[in-house]
């Protein structure tokens, strides 16, 4: 497919100390398709990186980028298959990641915390850092990391809880909490910049997204693929991708012809808030800024449930709902009725049906047959056998044999119960000959000399 990134990286192949020049090992591949990226233009500004071992006869990990767009779906939109997941492998993959598919600056990366990542992301001439690029970490990762220093459950679910809060206060309460529980699994927190594993210090970056779920479905769906040549496995992603391109597209110009402003999942979400049983008492403060106050009680106005300042010009809410999600929080659609405002002003362009139909605009031409290939005139790409991996059975002896290990051809061949030459153990006389008990037999007779041997 015309526009394709396909990146190649090979080692030579030495015979008799010399560099064959027609032959070379395969040692790294990277590529994306144009679908893919155009289409992350049109996605959040997020990307979530991770990497899958491979089953096949050759070992190795693939390396996968993925997006999501404001329908809440996942796309894959880069891959590498590399030796495994060290700097180098993801050095390779990240810097033709950005070369290729993120350009657009205020990226963020959501990641786990292997070193290897650290240490392209944090690289001064990667084109990673802020304000470019940020990086997160998966909370199910921090989590897993925590509950290896301190067993419990309860102590992980109050650094989850802790994390997932929207605003400072309740991250004080869970947090509080914890200390109470052990004031090192504290110090054990502090140790991460909060930016990098709170919601309510991203700044609005995540857009909720807390974990790397959607790698894992990705991972899910490509299970079946893993254990392919590299060929196949490349085919396998264009011809999957080409047919999510093709239904999901289908799903969002259907949307579109049904007048449809904003996606489904927005649409959820908004009809969601817009339900709750709650009353509310809107004051405005601020005219010129549009700034409000919101009183928020039962719907017999018997209790209070809090008070909370909005401000529609800066896009927030003391709830935190507003500025981490990108689009009005219940508080938000108060004011904007009290205002006699239209809400949909206030939502983020990504979870427009015309941005999720634009993610999908541009779809896959079919490939070309191999036969009408242009001819190849580059040195053949072989499998690296050091990259093999091992067979079933018994392993294959590395010890150095002499001659006294090498076996006499002309020397007979003994009974192993008896250690006659007339006969072997399938013919041991005392059996009765091949009758079919006699394996069983010289098995049991067998398992009583190694015995007798042992005790005696």
């Amino acid at each position: 497919m015309p526009g394709t990134v396909a990146v190649l990286r090979t080692s030579p192949v030495r015979v008799g100390g010399q560099v064959d020049e027609s032959q070379a090992y395969f040692h790294k591949l990277f590529w994306t398709f144009p679908p893919c990226i155009e289409a992350f233009r049109h996605c959040k500004p997020l990307v979530n990186i991770d990497g899958t071992h491979l089953y096949g006869k050759y070992g190795g990990t693939l390396l996968i980028a993925i997006a999501q767009d404001g329908n809440s779906n996942i796309l894959p939109v880069a891959f590498a298959l590399v030796e495994g997941e060290n700097a180098e492998s993801w050095t390779f993959f990240l810097s033709h990641l950005r070369q290729h598919v993120t350009l657009q600056p205020g990226l963020l990366v959501i990641s786990d915390r292997h070193n290897g990542i650290k240490a392209v992301l944090e690289a001064p001439d990667g084109g990673w850092l802020p304000p470019s690029v940020y990086r997160a970490f998966c909370i199910r990762h921090v989590a897993a990391n925590f509950a290896l220093t301190f067993k419990g459950k309860d102590a992980r679910r109050l650094l989850v809880n802790a994390a997932y809060v929207k605003t400072e206060v309740e991250f004080d309460y869970w947090f509080d909490i914890l200390r109470s529980e052990d004031p090192v699994m504290c110090e054990w927190a502090n140790r991460i910049d909060y930016s990098l594993w709170t919601q309510h210090r991203d700044e609005g970056r995540r857009f909720g997204h807390m974990t790397m779920n959607i790698s894992e479905c990705v991972n899910s769906i490509l299970k079946g693929v893993r254990n392919l040549p590299v060929s196949s496995l490349v085919k396998a992603t264009f011809g999957r991708l080409a047919e999510l391109f093709v239904r999901k597209g289908r799903e969002a110009e259907a949307q579109m012809g049904t007048g449809q402003q904003f996606s489904q999942h927005l649409v959820k979400c908004i009809e969601a808030n817009l339900k709750t049983a709650r009353c509310f008492t809107v004051t405005l403060y601020d005219r010129d800024n549009s700034e409000f106050t919101v009183a928020e009680t039962t719907p017999t106005g018997s209790f209070s449930l809090g008070s909370y300042r909005v401000s529609r010009a800066s896009r927030t809410c003391d709830c935190g709902y507003f500025q981490a999600l990108h689009f009005p929080c219940q508080h938000a659609l108060a004011c904007c009725a009290y205002s006699r405002v239209n809400w949909t002003t206030y939502v983020h362009s990504v979870y427009r049906i015309s941005s999720v139909f634009s993610v999908y605009r541009m779809g896959f031409t079919p490939p070309i047959p191999e036969g009408f290939w242009p001819p190849y005139d580059l040195p053949t790409v072989i499998p690296d056998p050091d990259k093999r991996r091992a067979r079933e059975g018994r392993p294959r002896s590395t010890r150095i044999r002499k001659n006294m290990d090498e076996a006499d051809q002309n020397r007979p061949k003994k009974c192993v119960l008896c250690r006659q030459p007339e006969h072997t153990r399938q013919s041991y006389p005392q059996l009765g000959g091949s009758s079919h008990w006699g394996p069983l037999v010289a098995m049991f007779l067998a398992l009583v000399l190694i015995l007798v041997k042992f005790y005696c």
